[in-house]
């Protein structure tokens, strides 16, 4: 028998519930409960909820990474900037980029197609920055290596876009020297960045401005949600990074509003839930059976990518001097990768038809790995760093 979506939706929440309170008794994250737990539940395993389930749920994930980003974006303040200054900026290129050269590398001198190899390399920079942030907010985690984590997280979507585009264009250029010059294909990412700052920026004042007009804790409660949901439907008409937007919306607002904490404190609360759920789903879409193809290639991706972040960390805490807990540790928490790399490796499918089908199936086997790894690494390297108990 088929659920309606409401009886979908309370089996959802009941579970994930279920899952956190049986990873607290293991001693694991939240996070990997409920991926766990969803992924048992998908259509891919028990099939409690079907694909035609995800779809009617597909809106939480979406208006989770919203307020994901928003939250990321808070770290932002000014004050903070100038006391960390080019620090986050310099590890987030350098950890995303000895990511992308480190499988590039490997796949070249293990004999694959420098094309080939340059395409799926691309997409080793992106981050998934739902886990992580989850992870911190349930251990209440604080100290140097939290504060440096979560900018290096918030710039790492654009690290992967100018990784991505540049990769891709040299790809094409190598097939096809007559094809569109380097510097266009690079300037295309370029420019959606731009946009998705710009849109973020316009959002952010308007924001900032709403707080002053309404002053209600429950009227700024639907400030706060309305403006991430206007910053999603915006980004999707102009096809741009919906994470990059808000968290440049959330950026401006803490910067001019000096209500934000106030405004933080409400979706915090309100959105314990919707985090629930996304990484519930997350791992009901899930697909395990998809690592019975992922070969010495795909291996090779999963390991070296891992190996490129925790080195371009600490090579780049070591440039910035930054404390040695923070060097050792940061790599670690940079493991989990999903929507952004899916998303690129869709977009393989039609820019390099000839190698889209097996990026994608590379990309998603190291979805399931790294988001069932990824957040128990962050508690690790959290512990590790003492700023958990």
């Amino acid at each position: 028998m088929s659920l309606n979506v409401f009886t979908t939706l309370t089996c959802c929440i009941l579970l994930s519930m279920l899952a956190g309170r049986i990873a607290k008794l293991i001693k694991l994250p939240n996070v990997t409960g409920y991926l766990i737990v969803g992924l048992i539940a998908g259509p891919y395993c028990l099939g409690l909820l079907t694909e035609d389930n995800l779809v009617q749920l597909s809106l939480i994930p979406e208006a989770a990474l919203g307020f994901i980003a928003l939250s990321i974006g808070a770290e932002f303040k000014l004050s903070y900037l100038k006391e960390v200054g080019k620090t986050p900026v310099v590890i987030a290129f350098l950890e995303g980029l000895m990511a992308v050269f480190a499988v590039d590398i490997v796949l070249i001198l293990s004999g694959n197609d420098v094309a080939f190899s340059l395409c799926l390399g691309s997409i080793a920079a992106a981050t998934a920055p739902a886990a992580t942030l989850m992870v911190v907010k349930q251990y209440k985690a604080k100290g140097p290596l939290t504060s440096t984590l979560l900018p290096v997280v918030a710039i790492d979507d654009a690290v992967a876009l100018i990784a991505f585009g540049l990769s891709i264009s040299l790809a094409k250029s190598i097939q096809d020297p007559n094809t569109t010059s380097l510097f266009l294909s690079l300037l295309k990412p370029l420019i959606e960045i731009i946009e998705a700052f710009g849109v973020g920026i316009v959002l952010g004042l308007a924001f900032s401005w709403l707080v002053k007009c309404f002053h209600s804790r429950d009227n700024r409660l639907c400030i706060a949600i309305a403006m991430v949901f206007a910053s999603l439907g915006i980004c999707d008409e102009l096809q741009i990074s919906n994470l990059l937007c808000c968290m440049m919306m959330s950026a401006v607002f803490v910067n001019l509003s000096n209500q934000y904490e106030q405004v933080f404190e409400l979706t915090d609360r309100m959105s314990a839930p919707i985090f629930m759920l996304f990484f519930f789903l997350s791992g009901a879409e899930l697909n395990i059976s998809v690592l019975q193809s992922v070969g010495m290639i795909g291996l090779i991706y999963i390991i070296f990518r891992v190996f490129g972040k925790v080195f371009g960390a600490y090579l780049g805490g070591k440039l910035c001097k930054v404390e040695d807990k923070v060097q050792k540790y940061l790599g670690l928490t940079l493991i989990p990768q999903a929507g952004v790399a899916i998303g690129l490796a869709g977009t393989t499918m039609s820019v390099v038809p000839e190698y889209g089908q097996q990026i994608k199936t590379i990309i998603l086997c190291g979805t399931v790995i790294y988001e069932l790894i990824g957040p128990l690494m962050t508690k690790v390297a959290l512990k590790k760093a003492k700023e958990i108990m």
